[in-house]
């Protein structure tokens, strides 16, 4: 009797044991996973008063990245390893500007308004500008980045793209071909917020919850906000990243949409992220908004 007793104890202890590793596994020992730290960057920046409120950000080479600030029409060109700003290119007027990508030589950039802006041969001094009034649905938009694969370039809308019920829980990613200029006529990613609360309760990902309304009173979910300032396509994955800031989390996507992983970003490291880029050799940038602090650049060696 005692033995089995031990037994049955023992065999409890394992189970115990192995899905304390398998959750530790999946959500906590991350590196292994994503092949970044994002409890630890590798370095961290201050970046200068005149990038206090920077919002996109994209790279040029192994030490350069180009990034704007949401409020002049300039793109800045950073240094970081020496810690300076070394070009800055005014291509437009003052203006809410949340978004950069680089498309070889030419540049994108996106107003919040959804219109987006292209600087052919930023190099030069004698570079081109156009402007696209995209009318893309949504009022506020703030990701951009280019997607190689399918030349083209991905918006994220920010706010609502509709109005009324259907749309309370819908978020969107529009595509914009660099060939015929125009906006795709329906989403390239459709996001349903509640099926992304519903994999973050289900992978037991620890997100403050609050209690839905049409479910019973006992009933809660994670408040999850799923408001895009950042978007960005792996280099060597594939997988869209897309930052929120108001949530303090990453979202990483496959390219069909599937939800892959939720990453919890510590408020005091990632104070406002609203820009994100990747090294070809999948090195991390995210770039923090100063608010109450100095504005911040984070690198995050990619191990994997």
């Amino acid at each position: 009797m005692l033995n089995a007793i031990k037994h049955k104890c023992s065999l409890a202890l394992l189970i115990i044991i192995f899905i304390f590793i398998c959750c530790k596994t999946t959500f906590t020992n991350n590196e292994s996973i994503l092949g970044y730290n994002f409890g630890k960057p590798d370095k961290t920046t201050v970046l200068p008063d005149t990038l206090h409120e920077i919002s996109g950000i994209t790279n040029i080479d192994s030490t350069t990245f180009a990034c704007i600030q949401d409020e002049n029409g300039i793109i800045f060109f950073y240094d970081v390893k020496k810690n300076y700003i070394k070009r800055q290119l005014k291509f437009n007027i003052d203006g809410d500007y949340e978004g950069i990508t680089r498309v070889g030589n030419n540049m994108y950039i996106l107003r919040s308004d959804g219109t987006l802006f292209e600087i052919l041969n930023f190099n030069s001094n004698n570079f081109s500008l156009n402007s696209y009034s995209t009318g893309i649905p949504a009022n506020n938009n703030e990701g951009l980045c280019y997607d190689e694969a399918n030349k083209r370039l991905l918006i994220a809308c920010k706010s609502k793209v509709g109005n009324g019920h259907d749309f309370k829980d819908k978020r969107a990613i529009f595509g914009f071909d660099l060939k015929t200029k125009r906006l795709t006529s329906i989403p390239v990613f459709d996001f349903d917020l509640q099926k992304i609360k519903d994999f973050a309760t289900k992978n037991n990902i620890k997100i403050t919850s609050k209690k839905h309304k049409k479910k019973a009173k006992h009933k809660t979910e994670p408040d999850i906000k799923f408001k895009p300032s950042a978007i960005c396509i792996h280099p060597l994955s594939n997988n869209l990243y897309l930052l929120s800031a108001t949530d303090y989390l990453l979202f990483i996507f496959d390219m069909k949409g599937n939800i892959q992983h939720i990453e919890k970003l510590n408020p005091a490291l990632f104070n406002k992220a609203e820009g994100i880029t990747f090294y070809e050799n999948g090195d991390l940038l995210i770039t923090n908004e100063g608010q109450n602090k100095k504005p911040t650049v984070l690198l995050f060696k990619y191990r994997k």
